[in-house]
């Protein structure tokens, strides 16, 4: 059942990169009547989604936060899954300056000659700007940068979609892009890497809830969780994600 907006939310993979505690990577689904998307797409991503009973053939849109393996790696497995399924459907993968070319480099090392071959569909490629606003399809789409290197520049993401706004971290250390992405939104998504305990360029949930009054969202929920921030899971502040957790917007 759609939300009142008509956008359902699905955590698909909420976890780190390490899958603690058992969770996928990130990769979290955006699905309204007509239309269907993903905010990250980590290496476990084809699992999950077939696990959850997910067509990856549904997907139009892959939104990436940055350019680490647990939030891209799924793109090479989609493609391929997308060509040995016959799909007809254009893939459009939305992210930083040099998606296209890590995303073919990812595909040749895992898939030698995955990149260069004909497919009934085709992968189009769009790289963001920090503060750019793009419309893809029926995404409205802010990216903001925030403090996560990735061999490329890292982005929180602001999505328009189904009359409603979804804002989403990524990875990185607390900054004000955070604040203006979560400004007004219906849902914010932030990670939560650990509890209380200082990590670079991630951001705990003791520094998230310092900072909570800033984050104008009607609804908080968290995501990426290591070991620690499970370790104390009961003692949040905010939702925690699961794996297979629907919203409805």
């Amino acid at each position: 059942m759609q939300g009142r907006r008509g956008l359902s939310v699905q955590f698909v993979g909420a976890g780190d990169a390490f899958g603690s505690g058992g969770r996928f990577q990130a990769c979290i689904s955006l699905r309204t009547p007509t239309s269907h998307s993903l905010l990250d797409c980590g290496a476990s991503s084809l699992i999950a989604m077939k696990r959850l009973g997910i067509d990856p053939g549904s997907v139009e849109t892959v939104l990436l936060s940055h350019l680490h393996g647990d939030h891209f790696g799924g793109i090479p497995f989609l493609i391929l899954d997308g060509q040995f399924s016959r799909r007809e459907r254009a893939l459009d993968v939305v992210g930083p300056p040099g998606t296209r070319e890590r995303v073919l480099r990812a595909m040749e090392v895992l898939i030698p000659g995955s990149s260069t071959v004909a497919r009934r569909f085709e992968v189009r490629f769009v790289e963001l700007a920090a503060r750019q606003k793009v419309r893809i399809g029926e995404l409205g789409v802010t990216a903001l940068e925030v403090p996560h290197p990735s061999g490329a520049p890292a982005f929180a993401l602001r999505v328009a979609l189904g009359g409603a706004t979804v804002g989403y971290s990524g990875d990185g250390a607390w900054s004000d892009a955070l604040v203006e992405v979560a400004d007004g939104a219906d849902l914010m998504i932030c990670e939560a890497y650990s509890f209380d305990r200082p990590i670079k360029f991630h951001l705990s949930h003791a520094e998230l809830m310092a900072n909570r009054d800033r984050l104008r969202c009607a609804r908080l929920v968290l995501t990426h969780p290591g070991p620690d921030m499970l370790a104390h899971a009961a003692e949040a502040e905010a939702e925690l994600a699961a794996d297979g957790m629907v919203i409805e917007l």
